[in-house]
């Protein structure tokens, strides 16, 4: 899965209006609080967990215009809790995303 900088990064560069250092806090938020929601995933055990992580994933998604993301979170809405390959899915977009 090959990641797409384009809205998101638009998206965060609007918001930060020029400064670079606005602009990696707003993307290390980002980040972290997607980590944040997979984390939740992966140890969901329960629909309602499974759910609402999806679902904030999904607001994420939508608040930073990212449509891959958007994308992943409607797969895990779709799935059963705990399902291995969406949380696999993710996990690569979020390491796509993060800095080395």
């Amino acid at each position: 899965m090959a990641y797409e900088a384009g809205a998101l990064e638009a998206t965060l560069a609007a918001a930060a209006g020029g400064d670079p250092t606005l602009f990696a806090e707003l993307r290390a938020s980002f980040l972290e609080s997607v980590a944040r929601q997979v984390d939740l995933l992966s140890r969901s055990r329960c629909d309602g967990n499974w759910q609402l992580a999806a679902m904030r994933l999904k607001g994420l998604a939508a608040s930073f215009h990212s449509a891959q993301l958007l994308a992943l979170a409607d797969r895990a809405l779709d799935g059963a809790p705990g399902e291995p390959g969406v949380v696999r899915q993710l996990r690569a977009f979020l390491a796509e995303l993060t800095p080395t």
